[in-house]
């Protein structure tokens, strides 16, 4: 035990490293190009610290035993003629193909999470936010979080894209999570910016903001992280020219770190009444 409190340490200072990083690179531009201007030390940003340490920390220990069972299986059930001919292919076109298996992946997943009852309630989580900013991206439900990262993992395994017996393969799996992560909280940041035809390529702040809206019908569109010709092809894309005009969700969500993490495992969100209006209900 005593152990791992060096590790745990040195964790939490790589976190605090990323964090004044991503504060250096977000905290100007939320600035000088804000959609909504608004104090950088908004209501529930103590919140979303609390989840950016927690998810730093949690999700890898939950998904270590799962990773390890999903390269042996693959190991034993993916043909030799298949990982010989995936292995002869350059690593640049491994990363790619690999995003996009992982993109669709994560797709699916977070469309589960808006339509299964179960799944929604901890997502409603992270949806549960009525500003957004680059931190909003760090406000998930560990089982959520978990959820979402193993349905990005498992056809990569499934599909040979990714294999314990290539050395050069350990890099991929990080390649296809970071570059998710730093994107997410590129579309989360509170930036007036559109990207112009590129948004037809490629998920843009305007694209994911309005995943954010307020009401169930609304929400329920974008759910590519990156590619959003996903969401076309799927018909799930909704990008008209104006922002969203009001954030969050009708159910009650409690208020602190702890009430968010338990009220998912003891009753799902509730709506609230057309009547109540406003962003999202925060209860004590």
């Amino acid at each position: 035990m005593n152990g791992q409190f060096p590790n745990l340490l040195a964790e939490l200072f790589r976190l605090a490293a990323w964090l004044a990083v991503l504060s250096a690179i977000f905290v100007p531009f939320e600035r000088l190009f804000a959609l909504e201007p608004k104090s950088i030390f908004r209501q529930q940003i103590a919140v979303d610290l609390g989840y950016y340490f927690l998810n730093g920390l949690v999700p890898g220990l939950l998904l270590a035993g799962s990773v390890a069972l999903m390269a042996i299986a693959s190991h034993h059930l993916i043909p030799g003629d298949v990982s010989a001919a995936i292995s002869a292919w350059p690593l640049w076109l491994r990363v790619c193909a690999a995003m996009l298996v992982g993109e669709t992946g994560y797709y699916w997943a977070h469309r589960m999470t808006h339509e299964v009852p179960f799944l929604w309630r901890f997502h409603a989580v992270h949806h549960s936010a009525e500003h957004i900013d680059f931190m909003v991206n760090t406000r998930a439900h560990p089982v959520d979080l978990v959820f979402t990262r193993l349905c990005m993992l498992a056809p990569l395994f499934a599909l040979g894209l990714v294999s314990p017996m290539r050395t050069s393969d350990g890099v991929v799996p990080l390649i296809v999570l970071f570059a998710g992560m730093m994107w997410g909280y590129f579309v989360h940041a509170n930036v007036r910016w559109r990207l112009g035809p590129l948004e037809w390529l490629i998920s843009s702040p305007a694209f994911h903001h309005w995943h954010h809206t307020m009401g169930e019908q609304q929400r329920n569109c974008n759910y590519a992280s990156m590619l959003p010709w996903l969401d076309r092809i799927f018909g799930t894309h909704h990008l008209p020219k104006e922002w969203p005009a009001l954030y969050g969700i009708p159910e009650p969500m409690a208020a602190t770190l702890l009430g968010q993490l338990v009220q998912p495992l003891r009753e799902p969100p509730r709506s609230a009444s057309p009547s109540e209006g406003g962003g999202a209900a925060i209860k004590s």
